[in-house]
């Protein structure tokens, strides 16, 4: 009975050989193509969100800038001073005494307009620094509005 007892409290074990593996593909080589690609992609994301960072950044430097009291009042200056310039155009070319033509330089663009009282037309070329040429012919009379 002895061997009896001996026999159901021995049991029987197995063994077999310890193996590691590792969990980063790095080391273990599966899945490697995976993980580089992921690596690489974090890197990408990275290096393209600092960029953006850093135009976000510029522009809202430069809205800064252009938002500053004596920026927008030079502006407004600028604007007001074209505004008079062109006033004092239009009223020399729709005036029934005075030139038949005339030019003027802004900024490097020329603004040549000539008065044809034959055809009742006034005719604007405005020729940039590029040489780009834009001419308009306007009628003049009584537009009965």
């Amino acid at each position: 009975m002895r061997s009896l007892l001996l026999l159901f409290l021995c049991s029987f074990s197995y063994a077999g050989e310890l193996t590691h593996n590792f969990n980063n593909p790095s080391f273990s080589g599966q899945g490697y193509s995976g993980h580089v690609l992921a690596l690489e992609q974090l890197q990408y994301t990275r290096k393209e969100q600092i960029k953006d960072d850093e135009e976000a950044a510029k522009r809202d430097a430069k809205r800064e800038e252009e938002n500053e009291t004596i920026n927008r009042f030079l502006a407004n200056l600028e604007s007001r001073i074209y505004a008079n310039l062109s006033k004092q155009l239009v009223d020399n070319m729709f005036s029934s005494d005075g030139a038949t033509s005339g030019t003027a330089e802004i900024e490097g663009a020329e603004i040549y307009w000539e008065k044809d009282v034959d055809l009742g037309t006034i005719m604007i070329r405005v020729t940039e620094e590029d040489g780009t040429v834009t001419t308009v012919t306007v009628p003049v009379g009584d537009f009965g509005f």
